[in-house]
């Protein structure tokens, strides 16, 4: 009787145990926590609802280099009756500022008439801040171009309250700051990216790896500085990168907004003061998006950028 016994309660638990392995099996695996950065600020947001998936240091504001030029193009892109054919004379005062300050040039010349459309491109691809200068004294307003610089910025500061971008302060349209206080946050930035990149123009701008200058530039090409949309050997090519800006200054450090759409689902990054920028930018785009088609990990050993640095 007492051995009938054992052998029944052995079977329970036999059962039990089983049944038990089958629930632990059943329960999904808890997600890898986010990789560790080089960044002192960072965000990562879901494109589509804006959901904060992993920070650092979000709220605390900080230099952005030419990623300012994401509101730049920004404020442009919202004139109302924007003309993208309209001609722009190039005046030697841009070519001037930008070998005084030692920036970012798309290399314009003087006495050029590129066209709006072109200015965008010239700005947003070798990051020129000849042509930035030239968008803000275009559509600023004022008699002087440094009362239409001004009003320029003004516009930029007004589009962020708007937005209700509250850590955020333009003292340039380039981020060539004469003040140290052309200031943003990670979570601010990626708020306006996420904004700018509903505007189709804009969309199309960023993910752009190469445009021809059409003779306004010494440049035949204007080449995008974004790495991740340009393709090998002289970019990482990474899948699914649509964007968005890169900035570097000596007080902002390298800094990168960027912009992946994979599998269905779209991210959007804010990494400042960031020495590696694009390997954490494909770190976390394979964290929230599961890992991209082909080698990255062997890009992400170099220690250096495929390309040497500029002030951006």
């Amino acid at each position: 009787m007492i051995a009938s016994l054992m052998r029944r309660a052995q079977g329970a638990l036999a059962v039990a145990l089983a049944a038990g392995a089958l629930f632990t099996a059943a329960v999904p695996a808890r997600a890898a926590a986010a990789p560790a950065l080089s960044a002192a600020g960072a965000v990562l947001v879901d494109g589509a609802t804006g959901a904060v998936l992993t920070s650092k240091a979000p709220d605390t504001p900080r230099q952005m280099a030419s990623t300012t030029k994401i509101m730049t193009a920004l404020v442009v892109a919202s004139q109302p009756g924007l003309d993208l054919d309209r001609r722009v004379t190039v005046k030697q005062e841009y070519l001037d500022y930008v070998y005084r300050k030692g920036a970012s040039s798309a290399q314009l010349k003087a006495g050029a008439t590129p066209t709006v459309r072109q200015l965008l491109y010239a700005m947003l691809l070798p990051s020129g801040c000849d042509a930035a200068y030239a968008l803000a004294d275009t559509f600023g307003a004022g008699s002087t171009t440094a009362g239409r610089t001004a009003d320029f910025i003004a516009r930029m500061n007004a589009t962020a309250k708007a937005l209700g971008l509250t850590g955020t302060v333009y003292d340039s349209f380039d981020g060539i700051s004469p003040t140290g206080r052309n200031l943003t946050t990670p979570r601010d930035l990626a708020k306006l990216t996420r904004h700018a990149m509903t505007v189709p123009l804009l969309q199309a701008l960023v993910k752009t790896a190469a445009y021809s200058t059409g003779g306004t530039s010494s440049l035949a090409t204007w080449s995008n500085t974004n790495l991740l949309v340009q393709p090998r050997p002289a970019g990482y090519g990474y899948p699914g990168a649509i964007g968005v800006k890169t900035g570097t200054t000596t007080a902002a450090g390298k800094c990168l907004v960027f912009s992946v759409t994979r599998n269905g689902k779209t991210v959007i990054g804010v990494l400042l003061g960031d020495e590696e920028r694009y390997m954490d930018s494909m770190a976390l785009s394979d964290w929230a998006l599961g890992p991209a088609t082909g080698s990255r990990t062997a890009l992400r050993r170099s220690s250096a950028e495929p390309v040497p640095d500029v002030l951006d």
